[in-house]
């Protein structure tokens, strides 16, 4: 074999590193454009490829990069409350979707999507950075299904065009359905789905037929529903079945790594000392 035709040791940092938790690809490619990345003591290069053995700095900060000490990835559900935020700290002191998260050893919990601070409902968070990034991709057109109450009388043209498409400050937008779903004043419930995540673009979407939106909260991502059972504010890992089909969604295989998370812990059962023994009461 000759020597252009050797293959390529190792693999490329940015997947490493987002498969292990550390950011999306498109973050970590940021970070190498920006230097501050370096790998064994050298500034890394878009390209560069890394094995177990190699050292990676992040602004001079060790980072885990060894697959084979790696930790099952982890994919969570939250039903976030009205009044968080979706960012890791905030200069006014606001409660963050972080906070509510339980705390894990290695790597860190990678929001899939955005909520508005008036929107609840169903979030995703994985420590899969690659997953993280493909869910979040247009191109996947994963769809995001949403219950909201509507302030206003609507008429069967605002849903025609709802439907048709709208020109938003952003570009063309639109639901893929839209379905009532109850409400006999002046608030009326509709269950709407879409295949983007732009800002705030629900919203946005009914306030161009100039109708309100009192009450907006998400029930599906892609094949993930909210469960009933999880509580406002509250946290549920997936399944195995469940985030298999996440991972399915976007053509991904399911990690190996991450099965030892489903496999049955065995008890072990200690013995008493006593068994076997004539039990005593201690009356004579």
């Amino acid at each position: 074999m000759t020597k252009d035709k050797l293959p390529l040791k190792g693999e490329r940092i940015q997947k490493v590193l987002s498969q292990l938790g550390h950011g999306s690809r498109r973050e970590i490619e940021g970070w190498i454009k920006e230097q501050r990345l370096m790998v064994n003591g050298k500034v890394a290069e878009l390209g560069d490829r890394i094995v177990e053995q190699d050292v990676v700095q992040l602004d001079k900060r060790r980072l885990r990069s060894t697959l084979s000490f790696q930790e099952p990835l982890k994919t969570l559900i939250y039903n976030k409350p009205e009044g968080e935020i979706c960012t890791r700290s905030d200069p006014e002191n606001r409660k963050t979707v972080f906070q509510s998260l339980p705390k894990i050893k290695q790597g860190r919990w990678i929001a899939v999507g955005r909520l508005d601070i008036t929107t609840l409902g169903l979030l995703i968070f994985t420590t899969d950075g690659e997953l993280a990034n493909k869910l979040m991709h247009p191109s996947n057109e994963i769809e995001r299904e949403y219950a909201v109450r509507i302030l206003g009388k609507v008429e069967t043209e605002h849903l025609e065009k709802l439907k048709a498409g709208v020109l938003l400050d952003d570009g063309m937008a639109k639901f893929s359905e839209i379905t009532f779903s109850g409400g006999d004043g002046a608030n009326r419930w509709y269950s709407v789905t879409l295949k983007e995540g732009r800002n705030r673009e629900v919203r946005r979407l009914w306030e161009s037929q100039g109708l309100t939106v009192t009450r907006l909260i998400r029930t599906r991502f892609g094949p993930i529903s909210l469960p009933r059972k999880v509580r406002n504010g509250h946290t549920q890992l997936l399944e195995k079945t469940e985030l298999k089909k996440l991972y399915e969604a976007v053509d991904m295989r399911f990690p190996e790594v991450t099965e030892a998370l489903f496999k049955p812990r065995t008890r072990k059962v200690r013995q008493s000392p006593y068994r076997g023994r004539p039990y005593k009461t201690g009356r004579k």
